[in-house]
């Protein structure tokens, strides 16, 4: 299974060797930035133009959460290996850390002086690094 997200707002679950499209997701209002599946596989984040990043139940294809606290489009997203946190970065020039069991934002990220692009956890870690339009990278302890 390869997930993808698109210009059209939508993501995409496609099965292989078929390449035929599985599941369909509808909910943001602007193009996808990024998408990736939780590490336990039932559900995915997306991230956005429209400023949120949005968890998906996979069993039931629908929104079940909406993380709202960018003030510009969202870059990229990322899980924690654990499966409990949620990475977002964007053109506000802020990352953040969000709980989603507490469904809050834990964490915001300040330093990059342009859009931070991308964003990871590194595996079985606290750390996360991020990429800027700034040409810097940063690396994070979000103890």
């Amino acid at each position: 299974i390869v997930l993808t997200g698109g210009d059209d707002h939508l993501w995409k679950t496609w099965g292989f060797p078929d390449g035929n499209i599985l599941l369909t997701g509808e909910g943001h209002t602007d193009w996808l930035s990024g998408c990736c599946f939780r590490p336990s596989g039932t559900q995915l984040v997306t991230s956005s133009g429209d400023t949120t990043v949005r968890l998906w139940d996979l069993s039931r294809s629908g929104c079940i959460l909406t993380l709202r606290g960018h003030s510009r489009a969202v870059r990229g997203c990322s899980w924690h290996s654990c499966g409990d946190f949620v990475a977002s970065a964007s053109a506000d020039c802020t990352s953040k850390i969000w709980d989603v069991n507490s469904e809050r934002c834990r964490y915001t990220l300040r330093g990059h002086k342009d859009s931070v692009n991308s964003i990871e956890f590194l595996p079985f870690s606290s750390t996360v690094v991020t990429s800027s339009a700034d040409k810097t990278l940063s690396l994070w302890d979000v103890r």
